[in-house]
C-alpha cells in the first residue's frame, strides 16, 4: 500500500492511499465515512484486479480541516482535482451513498475521465427521489447532537445494516473498531447532511453517457431501494443489481458479491 499523507486539491489537502494493481478505481465514501470505512474484506477483494484510490473527503479522517460550505458538486471538484494530481487520465469510479451523489456530479462534469461508474446505495435527490425517512433522520440527528459517540455508533449501526447482519456480534465489533478511528465532528456531519439534502441530479442524469451499474440493498433503511430503481431508469443503458436482504452498507454485508459486480462491470466495458 502507498499512503500519501496529503495531496493538495482545490484549496484543501486530501489524505490518499493507493493499493492493489490494475486499472485505477476511485472509491468515493459516504456521509461521515473515511477510507477505513470500506472495510478490509471489500478492499482485499478489489485490490486483486484494481489499483485502489482511497481518499478522505475534506474535513474527514486524515484530510485537512473543512473550510467553506460542503456540496456534492464541490466534493466532485475535489475528486477530479485528485485524479489530476495523481496524473490519472481515466479511472473506474465507485461512489457510495453521499459518495454516489458526488460520483454522479463527477460523471456529469467530466464523463471522459470515467471508464465506468458504479453507484451504490445512493439517490438522484430532488423531489422525485425518496428521501431518508423522518424517523431515521430524527433518530440520527438526535444521536449526533447528543455528543455521545457510543449513542451515535449504536443508532447509526442499527440503520446502516440489515437486521440479520446486525444480529452477528462479530460484525458489530469489526465496524465499531473502524468507527473509533478518526470519527467525524458534529459540524462535518451536519454539513455533509445538508449537502445530501440539497443534492439534485434528477433532470441531468438522462444526458449521462458513462457505462453505469447501480447496486442497492433491498433492506436499505437510509436510502430505500426505490432510489436505485429511479437512477437506473434515468441513466441510459444503466443496469440495476438489487441485493436481497441487504442493508445500506452493502459492501460490508456482501463484500465478495459487490466486488464481483464491480469487476464484471469493468470487464464488460473492456469488452
Amino acid at each position: 500500500m502507498l499512503s500519501v499523507p496529503r495531496v493538495p486539491v482545490a484549496g484543501s489537502e486530501l489524505h490518499v492511499q493507493r493499493r492493489g494493481g490494475g486499472e485505477p478505481l476511485l472509491l468515493v465514501q459516504g456521509l461521515g465515512g473515511h477510507a477505513g470505512h470500506w472495510g478490509e474484506p471489500f478492499l482485499r477483494e478489489l485490490e486483486r484486479d484494481f489499483e485502489l484510490i482511497l481518499y478522505d473527503h475534506r474535513g474527514i479522517g486524515r484530510s485537512a480541516v473543512l473550510t467553506g460550505d460542503v456540496t456534492t458538486a464541490g466534493l466532485a471538484v475535489d475528486a477530479l482535482a485528485l485524479l489530476d494530481a495523481l496524473e490519472l487520465q481515466r479511472a473506474h469510479v465507485f461512489g457510495f451513498s453521499m459518495g454516489g451523489m458526488v460520483a454522479q456530479e463527477l460523471a456529469l462534469a467530466a464523463p471522459g475521465r470515467l471508464r465506468t461508474l458504479t453507484l451504490a446505495g445512493t439517490s438522484a435527490g430532488g423531489t422525485q427521489s425518496k428521501a431518508t425517512g423522518d424517523d431515521v433522520v430524527r433518530a440520527l440527528t438526535t444521536a449526533v447532537l447528543s455528543g455521545d459517540r457510543r449513542r451515535v455508533f449504536d443508532v447509526g449501526y442499527r440503520f446502516l445494516v440489515s437486521r440479520a447482519f446486525a444480529a452477528d456480534g462479530a460484525n458489530h465489533a469489526a465496524f465499531e473498531a473502524v468507527a473509533k478511528d478518526h470519527p467525524a465532528t458534529i459540524r462535518i456531519l451536519m454539513e455533509q447532511q445538508a449537502a445530501v439534502v440539497a443534492h439534485d441530479t434528477y433532470a441531468r442524469l438522462r444526458s449521462l453517457r458513462v457505462p453505469t451499474l447501480v447496486v442497492h440493498g433491498s433492506d436499505d433503511q437510509i436510502l430505500e431501494a426505490v432510489n436505485g430503481d429511479l437512477i437506473a431508469s434515468l441513466i441510459p443503458d444503466a443496469r440495476l443489481e438489487l441485493l436481497q436482504g441487504v442493508g445500506h452498507l452493502l459492501f460490508w454485508e456482501q463484500p465478495g458479491r459487490v466486488a464481483q459486480l464491480v469487476r464484471d462491470h469493468a470487464r464488460a466495458d473492456v469488452g
